[in-house]
């Protein structure tokens, strides 16, 4: 038996559950098909216990309901975003334990079919993916090298340090998981070794102002995907920089002075014995410069703009230059007894039948429109502009599908799928400052997580463009790259 109905959204996160919202703003019959046993899984099972978000409150609101406006600058716990996607949810047609094997396209029709586990099968005249980009951990393959004794975990599954083995603990990924989880086994009194890649350093604050609001002030989220220097720039790591203790700067110099062992890339592993990379110091500097090409930028704007604002130095740390540069770890002299894996996820959209993705199976659409009328994506990374993948650019792109379904499917099929150029309201930016500004988000913005894994934090470091899901390492990565035979499992 097949049940039909207008649209279906396929994905129950902040992404399907913002379209859902204005979806049923215009009346549209349509159901959230979400296949875990709650909303916000990612929110609720996939994310550590002390996990809070890494933009403001008023950058972190989803469409439907209302909060912090007590708090703006506040940051939310994993737990607070978890119970407003839940408010939100209650609302709207989910339907629970229900996941999507295949999305077909009937010739005849145009309409889609969709086979549900189970056997069911729905047909929708529209479908909108919201199944997002951190789907599979990533562990690379020398994982399979360590000694078995050793306890391994992805960050999609650590929790705390409770759930460690007694004994020092091995991070591998210096982006914002990895960063954020080191940061908290070391201050448990865990001996932490970091494995360190490019990522660049984001300061909490700068100038009297929180980061994310001087890149919002700056028109950077309005960046449109066509403005980055690659289209593999999408899949960029994300910078140094929490919200947790009300939001604070992460600095890997910080954590050499707090007795962190600093790393190069893992290279490989051969009896206890971890090779490494050559790499610390450069990798240092390349979070020092994101940092300071980042206080350049908003120093060009407010001298643009005559702003009146309190001038700052931020503080140089050099503790990490100091570190020796490791050739090998012995695992067994060193205590470690843990490995965690912060080397991110992969992504797959082969549920879908069609050919709708490039060759780094990204899904080929322009601001969600795929060329096969119906059929939609949200709630990825540089979507349309830099942040859609942040709870804070859900409304416009959402919004934006649920309009597009709306409007009669003759309109769609002969409108052009390329949006109409608005006008921005943002202050004139002069040449410097426009060039200032370009820069440092070339350096540091990049997928913005989005929702991501590690948050919804808009930016990421750009200074080495990495590759996609497909290719086996990321270039700042704290993974050497290897043979593109032995992977990622």
């Amino acid at each position: 038996m097949t049940t039909r109905v207008n649209t279906v959204v396929v994905g129950g996160g902040q992404a399907g559950l913002s379209v859902s919202h204005y979806l049923a703003q215009h009346s549209i019959e349509h159901v959230v098909l979400e296949q875990a046993d709650q909303p916000a899984d990612a929110w609720r099972n996939h994310r550590w216990d002390s996990f809070t978000l890494n933009t403001p409150r008023w950058q972190s609101r989803v469409p439907g309901v209302r909060y912090g406006e007590d708090d703006p600058d506040g940051f939310m716990p994993k737990q607070e975003v978890v119970a407003h996607l839940d408010n939100l949810a209650r609302q709207l047609p989910v339907r629970t334990g229900a996941r999507v094997a295949s999305i077909k396209r009937h010739r005849e029709s145009g309409c889609y079919v969709l086979k549900i586990d189970g056997g069911e099968t729905i047909s929708a005249c529209n479908v909108v993916v919201a199944t997002g980009l951190y789907q599979t951990p990533k562990i690379p393959w020398l994982a399979q090298e360590f000694p078995t004794e050793i306890k391994q975990l992805h960050s999609d599954t650590y929790r705390n340090p409770q759930q460690l083995l007694p004994g020092a603990v091995l991070v591998v990924g210096s982006a914002q998981s990895g960063a954020q989880i080191a940061e908290e086994l070391s201050e448990s009194g865990r001996k932490i070794f970091l494995a360190t890649g490019r990522a660049g350093r984001t300061p909490r604050r700068y100038r009297g102002k929180d980061a994310n609001w001087w890149f919002a002030r700056m028109g950077q989220y309005d960046r449109t995907v066509g403005t980055l220097p690659s289209p593999r720039a999408k899949f960029s790591g994300k910078p140094h920089i929490s919200g947790t203790k009300g939001g604070h700067t992460i600095n890997l110099h910080q954590f050499a002075r707090d007795g962190v062992t600093l790393l190069g890339r893992l290279v490989g592993v051969d009896n206890g014995i971890v090779k490494l990379g050559s790499d610390l110091h450069d990798n240092l500097a390349a979070a020092d410069h994101a940092e300071a090409e980042f206080t350049k930028a908003v120093d060009a704007y407010v001298a643009a703009t005559a702003m009146s604002s309190p001038v700052e130095t931020l503080p140089v740390l050099r503790g990490g230059f100091d570190q020796k540069i490791l050739a090998e770890l012995d695992l067994t002299a060193s205590g470690i007894a843990n490995v965690i894996w912060a080397t991110g996820y992969s992504f797959d959209f082969s549920l879908v039948k069609l050919p709708v993705t490039d060759g780094d199976g990204f899904p080929i659409q322009t601001r969600g429109v795929s060329a096969y009328p119906g059929l939609f994506f949200v709630g990825l990374p540089w979507l349309h502009t830099a942040k859609s993948g942040l709870i804070y650019g859900l409304a416009e792109d959402a919004r934006y599908i649920a309009d597009r379904i709306a409007a009669p499917r003759t309109a769609i099929e002969t409108a052009s799928i390329v949006p109409p150029l608005g006008r921005s309201l943002k202050p004139r930016r002069s040449r410097a400052t426009t060039r200032w500004a370009d820069r440092v988000m070339t350096l540091i913005w990049s997928s913005a997580l989005s929702l991501m894994l590690d948050g919804f934090a808009g930016y990421a470091a750009g200074i080495y463009p990495t590759a996609p899901q497909t290719s086996p390492h990321q270039a700042d990565s704290a993974i050497a790259p290897t043979d593109a035979t032995q992977g990622l499992r």
